[in-house]
């Protein structure tokens, strides 16, 4: 099997001189639309742009995309006198001074949750690998629950809300919990079970498609992939490509287990839940729940553990490269500790604006 890859990031647009959020008025979206056609889309509220990747045959075409959207985007926000930052929340505008994007589709959800979603500004990065057996993809979203906190951990890019330092290394999930159908996701034993679910929801009018189940990791209601949607954005490019590296091989491995008729223990939904909240809050300083021993380990030890527990399957994917910078992302914090450090050293949000759009653009 390929794994082929798909990345998805969702941006923040800027007033450079006030470091405001800013509606761009879909102009990006206009001129990325004729640049690279359905590559970059709106979102939203106005003052989000989101880009998506093609279908990447591996992590080494991922980046070269991602990169080059960036690139793109950045360029585009630079001409029309904006700016572009890539943060999980951005650290002190107010999300009830937003414009929303005027589209059928969030006029709809706008109607159906009100305030939970006009509060929604958040800005997330999902990694899709390709599964095309729903089957499979079911189980490999099954076993994946499993490595969600540790994932959200090393992500962790938006300790600011508002104004204010949250205490959290990631406030951006506490936002998104206003939504229904978020979070981590049941186990389900079989396909027929998990279809039955969304076909019921569907029956009672919840929803009108599997597209408004949002967890953090889902089999995609359209396309043949697993989708792992946990992740902050993250303040660099090589950031993004390291995760996504370490998505894909997670997924291969357990496929790799599942062909050998080996299992991967799971987990109940409430269990990983403690190691989601301790992530949000602590990022990769604090300590997860190793269930299996039943004890505390340090979040950093665990990343590490999973770097080897995929190093198997990393030459056949051509991703050590791309997973090595995950060792660096180790020692120099995520993008919510290098946040803190600036306005540690500076007492001033302007100036962790103005530091998140400067490394929106490194190494791109």
């Amino acid at each position: 099997m390929e794994f082929t890859l798909g990345i998805e990031e969702e941006y923040q647009v800027i007033n450079p001189e006030t470091r405001e959020l800013i509606s761009h008025d879909q102009q990006l979206v206009s001129r990325g639309e004729a640049l690279l056609p359905d590559r970059v889309k709106a979102e939203l509220h106005e003052s989000q742009v989101e880009v998506d990747t093609s279908i990447c045959r591996d992590i080494s075409e991922a980046e070269d995309q991602i990169k080059m959207l960036r690139r793109t985007v950045c360029g585009m926000a630079d001409e029309l006198g904006f700016a572009i930052g890539a943060a999980g929340t951005h650290p002190f505008s107010t999300w009830h001074t937003q414009r929303i994007t005027a589209n059928p589709r969030y006029d709809e959800i706008i109607t159906e949750l009100q305030d939970a979603a006009r509060s929604n500004l958040i800005f997330g990065m999902h990694v899709h690998v390709g599964i095309p057996d729903r089957h499979v993809a079911l189980q490999m979203a099954n076993a994946m629950r499993y490595f969600l906190p540790h994932l959200y951990a090393l992500s962790s890019n938006s300790p600011f809300w508002e104004g204010r330092n949250t205490g959290f290394r990631s406030f951006r999930s506490r936002v998104f919990d206003k939504f229904p159908r978020t979070g981590i996701p049941d186990h389900f034993e079989t396909l027929a079970e998990y279809d039955g679910y969304v076909d019921l929801l569907v029956k009672t009018k919840c929803i009108d498609s599997a597209k408004k189940i949002w967890w953090d990791i889902r089999v995609h209601p359209i396309y043949p992939t697993v989708e792992v949607r946990v992740c902050d954005v993250m303040l660099r490019a090589d950031e993004t490509i390291a995760i996504a590296a370490l998505v894909q091989a997670l997924v291969a491995k357990l496929h790799k287990l599942r062909e050998a008729n080996l299992s991967f223990n799971s987990y109940r939904r409430m269990l990983i839940n403690e190691n989601k909240w301790r992530a949000g809050r602590y990022g990769i300083h604090g300590k997860l729940i190793d269930f299996g021993k039943e004890t505390e380990v340090p979040c950093k030890d665990l990343i590490m553990e999973m770097l080897d527990f995929v190093d198997d399957v990393s030459v056949s994917l051509n991703s050590r490269k791309h997973l090595s910078y995950i060792e660096q992302m180790i020692k120099t914090g995520t993008g919510a500790d290098r946040q803190l450090n600036v306005y540690e050293e500076t007492g001033d949000l302007l100036k962790v604006v103005d530091f998140v759009i400067e490394e929106t653009k490194y190494g791109i």
